[in-house]
Parts: structure tokens; sequence; C-alpha cells
């Protein structure tokens, strides 16, 4: 199982999410590192993969509106894809 740890204490802006999640879960070098490649990258996972979120209102706080629109993509990825696990805290 691949598991990427989005760490809000260290993510400060969009290129450093983009750039864990990448190199976490290997995607490819098309990776477009914005939400709907995202989406499309985590619902074509094809082996089990979870990503945990620390620090959930540090990651708020410096990706503001973004982040709450992430959590949403994260999510609908879930919900699509079964391999894919969301663990927020």
């Amino acid at each position: 199982m691949r598991v990427c740890v989005l760490d809000g204490a260290e993510i400060k802006n969009r290129r450093q999410l983009h750039d864990a999640l990448a190199s976490s879960l290997e995607f490819p070098q098309w990776y477009g590192r914005n939400l709907d490649a995202l989406y499309d990258c985590l619902t074509d996972v094809r082996e089990e993969a979870e990503i945990r979120i620390v620090h959930r209102d540090a990651l708020r706080e410096n990706l503001e509106g973004y982040a709450s629109v992430l959590e949403r993509v994260l999510q609908e990825a879930a919900e699509e894809n079964p391999r894919l696990m969301i663990d927020s805290k």
C-alpha cells in the first residue's frame, strides 16, 4: 500500500502539496499539478493507497480556500475508487 502524508504544518503552498502527492503516489510525468489532474490520477490508482492529512487546520490556513476544494476532491475520488482511502485528523 502506498501512503501519502500531507502535513499541513509543512505544506505551505500548492506547489508543495502537489509535489508531495506526485512523489508519494508515483503519479506519471504528465500530472498537471491541479485538482482536475489530481482527481484523474486518484481515480486511476490501481493499487491500494492512503492519503493521510495531519495538521488539517494548518493546511487550511496555508492553502486557504484551496484546501476545502482539495478535501472535496479527495473524498469524491475515494468514493469513485475503492482502492483509495482518505484519513484526515
